[in-house]
């Protein structure tokens, strides 16, 4: 069982920054996949960012430019940097764990609250 605890989330002001967190009980070098959604309420669950093992990065064209994912090994930790923030970022925020090949999985945690005011 892999536990993902986000963190980071929180009220701030329309232009604002976060910098969310995503602990992993496991090293994440044995993580293929790791990524953050989004959640509105009412909406589904989306795609924020993504990074692999190898440490490549994916973002939606929408998100380019004002979100970045890094991932920090020795801390099993991966962030979301979030800048520029605009109130239609709201939502629950999601880590997503996913393994692949032998004993793969797809772990989410508990979600943290993004509030973003105008």
């Amino acid at each position: 069982q892999v536990q993902l605890v986000e963190s980071g989330g929180g009220l701030v002001q329309a232009g604002g920054s976060l910098r969310l967190s995503c602990a992993a009980s496991v090293s994440i070098n044995s993580i293929n996949l790791m990524g953050w959604y989004r959640q509105a309420p009412g909406k589904q669950r989306d795609l924020v960012a993504s990074i692999t093992r190898a440490g490549t990065t994916s973002y939606p064209d929408s998100l380019k430019g004002r979100f970045s994912i890094s991932r920090d090994n020795a801390k099993n930790t991966v962030y979301l940097q979030m800048n520029s923030l605009k109130p239609e970022d709201t939502a629950i925020y999601y880590c997503e764990a996913r393994r692949y090949g032998s004993g793969s999985y797809d772990y989410w945690g508990q979600g943290t609250q993004v509030t973003v005011s105008s």
